[in-house]
């Protein structure tokens, strides 16, 4: 009878540690759709600058896959940005775009609940970013592209996942 309670017990308490655990689950990192001319598999509603990913079924809060990405042009803000008023526009991000159809031209201008941002980036950073690959050596191999342009010197290739938190 003694092993009975104690093996209850013991149960009891696996079950509680096991729930407990499954609360503080991070949501799986979606897949990063990097490439423009192919439609993406997400539920979300992305915006034109943003770089999409798929977020499965509960998309409250967002987590890409690491990828590689190009940051083309960044700058410092004094604040977390202005939605209404960016810093890099619509329409130079297009431009961009044009010079990579295969590779999803991305910007960040501000920083809010439910937008997408980049990391590592620092804080109150705008920025164009380019996607350059799943791997480092499609990146590498990609980075030689764009610095062919002659556009962006000094560019290099760097690790990040996008995000957002819509609570």
């Amino acid at each position: 009878m003694r092993y009975l309670v104690l093996l209850f017990t013991f149960l009891a308490l696996l079950c509680a540690a096991s729930d407990v655990n499954a609360q503080k689950r991070r949501p799986a990192a979606g897949r990063v759709c990097g490439d423009p001319t192919v439609k993406c598999k997400t539920a979300a509603t992305f915006e034109p600058w943003d770089l999409p990913f798929d977020v499965g079924r509960n998309f409250t809060i967002g987590v890409s896959e690491y990828f590689y990405g190009i940051v083309l042009k960044s700058k410092k803000l004094s604040d977390w940005g202005d939605c209404e008023k960016p810093t890099f526009k619509e329409a130079e991000r297009l431009s961009i775009q044009g010079l990579f159809p295969n590779n999803k031209v991305f910007a960040q201008n501000c920083v809010d609940a439910g937008t997408l941002y980049y990391s590592p980036t620092a804080n109150k950073t705008a920025l164009i970013g380019v996607y350059a690959g799943r791997t480092l050596a499609d990146a590498n191999a990609f980075l030689k592209v764009v610095k062919a342009t002659g556009k962006y010197p000094g560019v290099t290739v760097r690790r990040m996942r996008a995000s957002f938190n819509g609570t």
